[in-house]
């Protein structure tokens, strides 16, 4: 995986970081799957200190319901990859942080870990914003576990660029 992003996403983030800036807006990642992936890429850009606030990455479980606030019911209830935990990570976020608008990303990255009702590739990713619904999408990535990561990462960012957009 490279540490940098390709071009084309490093021209969404240019884009993303400045509707970022106009609107006054700060923002804060959740990760497990992405390790921080998508937390690294806001902060290859100068000047993110702007409005990007912090990243958090919470694989394990414990790190879900400690640092972000994710009901351990809910954990047990619909698993650590799922829509829910993915919407109480971002709303775990939001609250903690302090922030406009934040993006958790959960899922199996793989090689191991997926089953049949969960394939490796699962992910599940929020936006939530302070004045806005949350937004929660479900995809099946292809690839190896970098691609899968990078995916995801990427989908988040669009996520994001979309909720800014007005």
């Amino acid at each position: 995986m490279s540490e940098s992003p390709s071009s084309e996403v490093r021209d969404l983030l240019q884009a993303f970081a400045k509707r970022m800036s106009e609107r006054g807006l700060r923002l804060a990642t959740a990760e497990s799957c992405t390790g921080g992936l998508l937390a690294q890429w806001m902060t290859t850009l100068p000047g993110s200190s702007d409005w990007f606030e912090c990243g958090v990455v919470t694989y394990s479980n414990p790190s879900k319901i400690n640092m972000l606030q994710v009901p351990s019911q809910v954990l047990e209830s619909h698993g650590a990859v799922s829509a829910q935990v993915a919407e109480q990570m971002a709303t775990g976020a939001l609250g903690i942080s302090g922030v406009d608008v934040c993006a958790s990303v959960t899922g199996i990255a793989g090689p191991e870990g997926g089953h049949a009702g969960k394939p490796v590739g699962t992910v599940y990713l929020c936006v939530a914003r302070r004045d806005r619904p949350v937004v929660t999408v479900h995809r099946i990535f292809k690839g190896e576990r970098d691609a899968i990561r990078e995916q995801s990462a990427r989908l988040a960012l669009e996520l994001l660029m979309e909720n800014v957009r007005d």
